[in-house]
């Protein structure tokens, strides 16, 4: 029988929260677009598909990385938006379910796809 410890798991936008921290949940891309190119991106894929909840500027890290947090499907979802260089810009979406904290992969995957392709239709 597997042991599974509850605890707190760092999310991509700095805060903590309750959750199984078994396996991986989040995923990355990189656009060469600006930090608020892919940021607009990402607020109109969770506002699509959820609701954003809240929009952060860490202040612990450069003004440059934002990120948000919202809910999708009853799930809790973050996404950051930061800058790599001038013209290359990532875009980390993560999401752990609201009750036990467990991961959803598909959901993340999905996220950032559409955010892709919210980015290649503003062109």
């Amino acid at each position: 029988m597997a042991l599974l410890a509850a605890g707190c798991i760092s999310t991509v936008s700095g805060t903590k929260t309750p959750a199984m921290s078994i396996g991986n949940d989040s995923f990355s891309g990189r656009y060469e677009r600006s930090p608020d190119q892919v940021y607009q991106a990402a607020v109109t894929v969770l506002n699509h598909n959820g609701v954003l909840i809240t929009e952060y500027i860490p202040h612990d890290t450069t003004n440059s990385m934002r990120s948000m947090y919202g809910k999708v499907n009853s799930m809790n979802v973050w996404i950051s938006v930061t800058p790599v260089d001038p013209r290359i810009t990532e875009v980390t979406v993560q999401a752990r379910s609201s009750r036990v904290g467990f991961r959803d992969q598909d959901l993340v995957h999905e996220l950032e796809k559409e955010i892709a392709l919210q980015l290649q239709s503003a062109r």
